[in-house]
């Protein structure tokens, strides 16, 4: 079933065009990831598809009704409301009913039950009652419940919540719609990787369709099965997941280029000949006389060859092959200040924490030294952005010791972001930095996708994705020996990203790295700080080898878990009354030795586990 439907689409604002030739086609029960590069227009065309953006040219075709799409953006426009009440205000007329209501009992129960109150709560509380409010309850209470949010947490309030659990109570109010079309702008942005596999899972299963941007590459293969990648020049399909859609615009390119340099070659061939043959009806020219009709004949031979070797050279441009297109990609190769001592940083028997809180670390002790590339990997709220600040300086220990080489200089690319001047253009940052001239900050500007009069937009004015590549040029030009990213790549688009983890693998100097990419740190980390569960475990080995490592973990945890729950059964069996009857009793022993086989398999296993 067709649910939605957009034919050659194009958006402007003000004079410039956004894109062009857009289409697209969401059936029921698709996953469809929509990727391109930032201010590609990937948000726009949502909001096209939602009618909240109007076209210049083409037409969307909704085969639902608009209460049918449920969109969830990055915005979360929630100040003073619980997780519970921004569910609940998904229908206005009824959460304000209940508000008045709960204001009038909290006023009755102060001793101002007057008779004007009383009567005002008594038709209110009628009015809640007709409009099912109470039912109305109970379907919140129930989507909150079936996006995995517990009863403790709906009465925090939505700010201070967790990016993961932002994304819940928000997927939770587009769900209590039913919708079944799901809109989703950039659903991953500060999620950590435990929350990342609930929503893939969860929308694995959704029975609707689903439209979501993403720069998120795993996310992308585990949920999507086709992609479309917008561009300025329209949309292209590709089936599949993010892997799928990299192999085949690898063979487009490849493809495009062999026909390009075989059109190219018959080009110059064809070139050649002509030129050969102007070549000789000149001299056949130079020949012929009215005295010599061989040279003439010759001569209009030529020209006829001529003739007919342009028309082909004419008909080969007409049908030329483009040259294939890299597009503009970010330069970036980042330079680390001369050092050469080894240890960079040193933590010894840490403590930490928070005043009035519990203990984030507890007796830690690691190096940051030349040439690490260490990731801290764990749930949100873990203590992750902790340990950069204590790394960094930021925050002092509870208890131990942090040791910084003298000549360690540090880019802390969040501060980076952070300090960015709202009311200056992104050309008066750049020229803020030391020695900078106006020249040399258009080039390097232009480096990091900044041309022409974009370097005239004020910081306030940019997307999060520009301000990180303005964070970058900062952080280029720091010359920092230890590099400190949290999150670098959140807002970034896919390419900018891969440039980032490329820049990252050759970088001279030392990087401590928080990502929930899986991409960024395979590719990228040779150390990895594991916190989870309150414990901190330091892995001397690749992010690759630490996954495997961890699955070993959760493979023998789930043997041990197994063997105790089948000798806790054979005990059972052992000390149950053994049965009067024969046959009772022979299938009460088979049963025995069938779990003594079972638990001796399962020792054998856990300890082959246990020697790898």
């Amino acid at each position: 079933m067709l649910v939605l439907q957009a034919e050659q689409v194009s958006v402007e604002m003000g004079a410039r065009l956004v894109f062009e030739n857009a289409a697209i086609e969401v059936h029921q029960g698709e996953r469809i990831a929509l990727v391109g590069r930032n201010g590609a227009g990937k948000t726009t065309l949502l909001k096209v598809l939602l009618g909240q953006q109007p076209v210049s040219k083409g037409i969307v075709r909704r085969h639902i009704v608009k209460e049918e799409i449920g969109f969830m953006d990055q915005s979360s426009l929630a100040e003073g409301v619980t997780a519970r009440e921004f569910v609940e205000r998904e229908k206005q007329a009824l959460f304000r009913l209940k508000r008045q209501l709960r204001e009038a009992e909290r006023l009755m129960a102060d001793g101002a039950a007057d008779e004007a109150l009383l009567s005002s709560y008594a038709s209110d509380l009628a009015q809640y009652m007709e409009e099912g409010g109470y039912g109305w309850e109970a379907a919140v209470e129930r989507q909150l419940q079936q996006i995995g949010l517990s009863p403790e947490v709906w009465s925090v309030p939505f700010q201070s919540l967790s990016g993961g659990q932002k994304t819940r109570v928000k997927l939770a109010a587009v769900m209590l719609h039913q919708p079944k079309l799901l809109l989703l702008d950039e659903p991953t942005n500060h999620m950590d990787s435990e929350t990342m596999d609930w929503l893939a899972n969860w929308l694995c299963g959704f029975r609707g369709a689903v439209l979501f941007v993403s720069h998120d590459r795993a996310f992308i293969d585990r949920v999507a099965g086709i992609v479309f990648e917008l561009s300025p020049g329209g949309t292209k399909r590709y089936d599949g997941g993010y892997s799928d859609y990299r192999r085949q615009k690898e063979h487009e390119r490849k493809t495009q280029e062999a026909a390009y340099e075989k059109r190219e070659q018959e080009r110059k061939k064809l070139q050649e000949v002509v030129s050969g043959y102007k070549q000789w009806l000149d001299k056949a020219q130079r020949n012929a006389s009215e005295r010599d009709p061989v040279a003439k004949k010759k001569a209009a031979r030529h020209a006829k060859q001529i003739k007919s070797k342009e028309k082909a050279l004419e008909r080969l441009e007409q049908s030329r092959v483009p040259k294939p297109e890299e597009g503009a990609r970010l330069k970036l190769q980042l330079e680390g200040g001369a050092f050469w001592t080894k240890t960079m940083a040193a933590l010894s028997r840490v403590h930490f924490s928070y005043e009035g809180g519990r203990e984030l670390f507890h007796n830690i002790s690691f190096q940051v030294e030349r040439g690490d590339r260490l990731a801290v990997v764990g749930p949100n709220g873990t203590g992750k952005t902790t340990l950069l600040k204590l790394i960094t300086g930021h925050l002092r220990p509870t208890a131990g010791d942090v040791a910084a080489h003298p000549h360690m200089r540090v880019g802390y690319f969040m501060q980076e972001v952070e300090s960015l001047q709202p009311d200056e253009t992104i050309l008066e940052q750049v020229l803020g930095l030391a020695d900078m001239k106006e020249s040399d900050a258009r080039t390097i500007l232009a480096c990091f996708l900044f041309r022409g009069d974009a370097v005239f937009k004020r910081i306030r004015n940019l997307s999060m994705g520009e301000k990180c590549r303005v964070a970058f040029v900062k952080l280029y030009f720091s010359h920092a020996n230890l590099l400190v990213l949290d999150e670098p790549t959140n807002y970034l688009d896919i390419e900018t990203r891969e440039t980032i983890e490329e820049a990252l693998s050759v970088y001279p100097g030392a990087v401590v790295l928080v990502s929930h990419d899986p991409y960024l740190l395979r590719k990228t980390a040779n150390k990895v700080i594991s916190l989870t569960g309150g414990r901190f475990f330091y892995y001397p080995g690749t992010y690759a080898e630490w996954e495997g490592h961890e699955q070993l973990s959760d493979e023998l945890q789930a043997l041990q878990n197994e063997h105790s729950r089948l000798a806790l059964h054979f005990t059972n069996q052992l000390s149950a009354e053994v049965p009067a009857d024969e046959e009772a009793q022979r299938t009460h022993l088979q049963e025995l030795a069938l779990l003594k086989v079972r638990l001796s398999a399962l020792e054998t296993e856990i300890e082959r586990k246990r020697r790898l």
